[in-house]
């Protein structure tokens, strides 16, 4: 049985440790060769020694079994560089102890390279309290390497994921630009069957995100500020396009931000460019009703996972921290919508 100051390998990753304390029936807490102490599943670990152990009795050596490493489980070899695989291509994945089961046992994290890039990285835990470096160090092309997991109990607090990465290629004309990208992950995904399909990677069903950037979402970024601003506007611009607001009086005017109430072919539009055009709409009917003395205007959002509303809350508390900002009437509008009163 395992004990504190047993020395152990890591089963699915490379080096070991000194076992410190426990973190439950199933898992202990170990302290790497670096120095940082990390929680792993005692199946997913290789007995060495014991401090205990008797060092002079004398044991009949036997051939050992190779461990089984999981970088080297992805290619054949982890530095192979492989013909096509020329795309900066990394990804995020949770791999589930019983794949037919996601919540039945813990969820193991991966970072995978599927790419000819090395890629060096720092995998961190984002909270209130600061930010965590979980693990860093070198990936090989077409590789894996765990991270970190974590059981049932903790998805009600999971924290939000960062990654930090630096990718090159041994022989390259220029270099590549870092990617830094944050995963707020829902825990209800979890608990849904869709969310896990077979991967590649892994050879079970696994939960895989994207890190590498979009070609869009880069190209977006390359933009000034000034030129996006000016993209939106002209999307808003469009009189064939633009719809009015669904109800206007003279006490109440009622703005439905839905993006198929704002335009009529919301098509091709990315994510980025939907939030501005509907933070723009709030700019504009916020002034029309200020100069028209209008008494209450209410923003329908709708509920989702709330990123419209925290947008919209933001920018009313930035420009417009004057006027008092609440939820509107759940009975006309559930949680959906928020009302800002400018006279009474």
């Amino acid at each position: 049985m395992i004990k504190i100051g047993d020395k152990v390998k890591f089963l699915n990753d490379v080096g070991g440790g000194v076992v410190t304390g426990f973190a439950g029936k199933n898992k202990v807490y170990v302290e790497n060769y670096d120095g940082f102490e990390i929680p792993c599943l005692i199946s997913q670990l290789v007995f060495i020694d014991s401090p205990g152990m008797n060092k002079a009795e004398k044991t009949e050596s036997r051939p050992t079994q190779p461990v089984k490493n999981v970088e080297t489980e992805f290619r054949e070899t982890p530095d192979t560089l492989v013909k096509g695989k020329d795309a900066a291509q990394f990804y995020f994945c949770f791999v589930p102890a019983d794949s037919g089961n996601p919540l039945a046992g813990d969820v193991t994290m991966f970072l995978v390279n599927d790419s000819n890039f090395t890629l060096m990285f720092r995998f961190v835990y984002i909270k209130p309290t600061g930010i965590n470096t979980v693990k860093t160090g070198v990936l090989q092309p077409n590789s894996k390497v765990m991270l970190s997991s974590f059981g049932q109990s903790l998805l009600s607090n999971l924290p939000e994921f960062g990654f930090q990465l630096i990718y090159y290629l041994s022989n390259e004309n220029d270099w590549q630009t870092p990617i830094v990208k944050r995963f707020k992950v829902n825990p209800l995904k979890f608990y849904k069957e869709t969310s896990f399909q077979l991967s590649q990677f892994f050879g079970q069903n696994a939960m895989t995100l994207q890190i590498s950037q979009n070609m869009q979402a880069a190209a977006l970024d390359k933009l000034t500020e000034e030129d996006f601003q000016k993209v939106v506007q002209e999307k808003m611009d469009k009189p064939v396009e633009e719809k009015p607001a669904r109800l206007r009086t003279p006490e109440v005017v009622e703005v439905d931000l839905h993006i198929n109430e704002l335009i009529d072919n919301p098509a091709g539009l990315s994510n980025g460019e939907i939030v501005a055009i509907q933070k723009a709409r709030v700019e504009l009917e916020m002034k029309a009703a200020i100069q028209s003395r209008i008494k209450k205007i209410v923003f329908i959002h709708g509920v989702g996972q709330g990123v419209l509303k925290q947008e919209v809350l933001k920018l009313l508390k930035t420009k417009y921290g004057k006027y008092y900002t609440q939820d509107a009437s759940f009975r006309e509008y559930g949680y959906g919508a928020t009302m800002v009163i400018l006279r009474k």
